[in-house]
Parts: C-alpha cells; structure tokens; sequence
C-alpha cells in the first residue's frame, strides 16, 4: 500500500494561492508469496521455488516480469550467487492450468517475461536451483533469495523472499587401505579404515556409527585403535575368531564435523574431519 499527496495552486493577477494537502492510498491488487520444497539445502542438491502471484483486482495484469536473484549478496567488489538455474525446470500456470513453458530472459538474475495473471486470478511458476559452490555448507549457512515483480502497471514492484537453512547432517564415507600388500605365513598386516565427515554436524555416539569387515584369511589380532587410542573387546568391538566377523560397537566411534573456508574466488573448500581405525594382526 502506497500514500500518495497532491496540492493545487491557483494563480491570477500575478498572485499565487494553494490548495489544502489531500491524502491517499494506492492499494495494489497484486501480490507475491515464495516457497521453497524442502527448506533446506545440501550443496549440489536442487530445490525447487514455488512463485505465487494472486490478483484481486477485476483487470488483468500483462506484460509483467518476474525476477529472482537467486540469494546473491555481496563478495568483495562484486557478489556472489549461490544458486544456479536448472535449465527447463521452469513451468507456468494460470487458474492452475498448465501453460507453455515461461521464457527465460536472463539467468542471473533469473528472470521470466512477459507473464500475466487474470482478472480475480493467479499464476505460478515452478522452478528449480541448485546450490552451488557459493552457498555456504556450514552449520548456520543460509540462503535469502527474492522474487521481484515489475512492469504489467504496476506502480511499485511487489516482492517476496524465501531463506532456507544448510541442512545440519554429517556427512559420511570410509575407505580401506591395507599394509603391507603382500604378506607372507605368519606375517603381520594391518587394514587402515578412514571415515571422513563432509558434513556441518560431528558423527556423535547417538549416530551410532558402526564398522564391520570380514577378514579373509582370518586374522589373529595384535591390536585395534582409533585415533592413536586403544580399542578393547567387547567393549569397544567385537570378533569373532571362527569366522573373521570384526565389528565395532554402536556409538563408539564418532567424527568431528568438517570446517569450511571460502577460497579467493568465493566457493566454500570443504576439508572433512577424519576418524582412523586401524586393525592389526597376524595371518
């Protein structure tokens, strides 16, 4: 809702007079809502925006564009742009029919033209972004992206935003190394199991990780740490000498989160927190 004033001035005889002040408000008939499915984010994951425009007026609005920044903020002398565009996800409705696909008349910032709503109607548009490089992985990472309407009549664009939260998870994998790899009778090896945590959360006790390996040739087993630190059965793992089944104990072993740091370009570099367990024995 805008105000708006006018005054009138009325001259003669090379005087002038004015007017009293009057007063009103524009009351725009468009408006604007975004959504976001899920409301959260994963680098590399798409979400999908959902733009909704309703008009209670009894004209139609034409020839209107819709703008998204896709939660660009600033970097430096520039700024950075943390989602992308998935190219011909786009979808346009009018009174909840499906029309031909909206056209695309930038990318950054988004923008769709030219699109109408109906008298006393609605259109929407369904789209989809990815979360980039630029969007921060970390515990309280965020996106606020707005939506923009212009042109069509309108006197002043109408907007909305929409923020989604870095989904607070760890972030999992494991290899396996094995040393030496070659052994002779009797001899000594030792299987090195690294978990790595991509994630903005540690991997705590109540994630109730758990590591299990058969070993083939069974092992006799000289020792098993994590960390430097020593593991002890049956507290800590498990094995079974008959059939080679090793496996660690449920909230024993944990993985700190990772840490993030944007780099001079401005994508975030992500270096995972780390657990080792190493398996010693004889075969």
């Amino acid at each position: 809702m805008a105000t708006f004033f006018n005054q009138a001035t009325l001259t003669y005889n090379n005087n002038v007079t004015s007017s009293n002040i009057v007063t009103g408000e524009l009351l725009e008939v468009l408006s604007v809502t975004k959504t976001a499915v899920p409301d959260s984010y994963r680098p590399g994951d798409a979400v999908t925006y959902v733009v909704s425009l309703v008009n209670a007026g009894p004209l139609p609005y034409t020839g209107l564009t819709v703008t998204d920044d896709l939660g660009a903020y600033p970097l430096g002398d520039g700024q950075a742009v943390p989602l992308t565009y998935v190219e011909g996800s786009a979808q346009y409705y009018l009174n909840g029919v499906l029309q031909g696909d909206p056209v695309v008349t930038d990318r950054e910032p988004l923008a769709f033209a030219p699109i109408t709503v109906p008298a006393n109607g609605n259109a929407m548009l369904i789209y989809a972004a990815t979360a980039n490089g630029f969007a921060s992985p970390a515990e309280d990472g965020e996106i606020a992206n707005t939506v923009t309407v212009t042109g069509g009549g309108l006197n002043t664009p109408v907007t909305a935003t929409e923020t989604i939260a870095a989904t607070s998870e760890p972030m999992l994998t494991i290899s396996k190394a094995i040393s030496p790899d070659t052994v002779v009778g009797n001899g000594q090896v030792t299987y090195t199991f690294v978990i790595q945590n991509s994630g903005n959360s540690p991997a705590t006790a109540e994630d109730n990780l758990v590591v299990t390996d058969v070993f083939d040739p069974i092992l006799d087993l000289v020792s098993v740490t994590y960390n430097g630190e020593a593991l002890t059965e049956p507290d800590d793992y498990t094995y079974d000498e008959a059939t080679g089944l090793f496996r660690t104990v449920e909230g024993r072993l944990t993985v700190p989160a990772a840490t993030f740091v944007q780099n001079d370009e401005g994508q975030y570099v992500v270096t995972p927190g780390i657990g080792v367990l190493t398996v010693t024995g004889t075969v």
